[in-house]
């Protein structure tokens, strides 16, 4: 959100490491991620970016991949030695990572200017919360990104069938006093 590149946030934010777990991702899509976390993140506040290799049979996510993350310096590949599936391969990332915080980002995004700030923030205030973003969809014809308005923001949750799904915020949270960016319970 526009709004969130203007506020004013706590001093000493704890630094993160941002884990993003992939398997046989594009070579396009996932460096368009982790040059926009790198060119998008306060270098005071960005301690490593883990690249978790869940088990890719693509060569050109082997060696070469290694060889341009080098240069990055502050990205380290970890891989995994069979198939662990996606929450197995964050707690892969998590083990490696000796950052306060942990932030686990998808192999398809991209942040933009602001994102880290506020989250860090409200870390800092309470460290059991869990926080998340609000996450923008990517064209898939032209990589353009939409803007959500504030009313149409939604919630992770779980289906009854303890499938995780996006929920449309409750009406006593889109309707409260506030700014648009306050969170979300």
């Amino acid at each position: 959100m526009l709004v969130c590149r203007v506020q004013t946030y706590q001093s000493d934010l704890p630094r993160t490491a941002v884990i993003i777990c992939f398997h046989n991702e594009a070579w396009s899509t996932l460096l368009r991620s982790v040059h926009s976390v790198i060119d998008n993140s306060p270098r005071e506040l960005l301690a490593e970016i883990i690249l978790v290799d869940d088990f890719s049979d693509f060569e050109f996510l082997k060696e070469p991949l290694e060889n341009y993350m080098k240069q990055l310096k502050i990205v380290k590949i970890v891989r995994t030695k069979e198939r662990t599936g996606l929450i197995r391969a964050r707690l892969v990332g998590a083990h490696a990572s000796t950052a306060e915080v942990l932030t686990f980002l998808d192999s398809h995004i991209e942040c933009t200017q602001g994102w880290l700030e506020p989250l860090l923030d409200r870390i800092k205030s309470s460290p059991t919360n869990v926080v998340t973003p609000v996450i923008e969809i990517i064209n898939t014809e032209d990589f353009t990104m939409g803007v959500t308005r504030s009313k149409d923001v939604q919630v992770g949750g779980f289906s009854w069938g303890l499938t995780f799904t996006w929920h449309v915020a409750p009406p006593r949270e889109r309707n409260r006093s506030g700014a648009p960016y306050s969170p979300i319970k």
